[in-house]
């Protein structure tokens, strides 16, 4: 049995076990105890682009943190013992029904964020870009993302500074101070 599902098992169905720095050393925690901890954590980001286009989702008011705000295409944890190439593949097609895109590593960003209620994300992001195929067709999980769209880079950059409060902390932040990182030669003008 792997390491990932022996950790499911020990706490139950439902919880889900991420990888975070808690007393000095990388160990598996429950998300939320994370989240309400502050603790330093792993994570991933995938920005699926169109040009200079980039999809992002409404997240879906049944989220515990940051219902109903726009967020890059994917944003999540990996499971304890699971690698974050495959966390960003599983979690395109989980959120968005997108499956057997090429994914390519494009750095790693960390930041720390207040999203609410008492909550923190401070994470360390192995960040994802791929390019979507033509005709590429998505299909949400409701529970998961409550709209979809393309959005200009620079549009986008500009929309995050004048009306941040539809943004998630962290799409504001990879904007702000991480672009260069993410998108390279594509970054949009501050």
């Amino acid at each position: 049995m792997s390491a990932a599902s022996t950790a499911q098992r020990q706490i139950g169905d439902g919880a889900q076990l991420i990888p975070a720095w808690a007393n000095g050393r990388l160990q598996p925690v429950e998300k939320l105890a994370v989240h309400q901890r502050g603790l330093r954590h792993q994570a991933i980001s995938v920005f699926v682009m169109r040009g200079r286009q980039v999809l992002i989702q409404r997240r879906a008011l049944g989220k515990y943190h940051t219902p109903g705000l726009w967020a890059n295409t994917v944003c999540t944890h990996p499971h304890w013992g699971e690698s974050h190439a495959a966390c960003a593949s599983r979690r395109l097609g989980e959120e968005l029904g997108i499956t057997g895109l090429p994914l390519h590593h494009a750095g790693v960003v960390e930041y720390r964020a207040d999203v609410g209620d008492g909550l923190i994300e401070h994470e360390v992001v192995q960040i994802y870009i791929a390019e979507a195929p033509p005709g590429m067709r998505l299909d949400p999980d409701p529970a998961e993302v409550m709209d979809t769209a393309w959005r200009d880079l620079d549009d986008l950059a500009r929309e995050t500074r004048t009306t941040p409060q539809h943004f998630t902390p962290w799409l504001r932040l990879y904007l702000a101070e991480h672009a260069e990182t993410i998108f390279g030669a594509a970054a949009p003008a501050a």
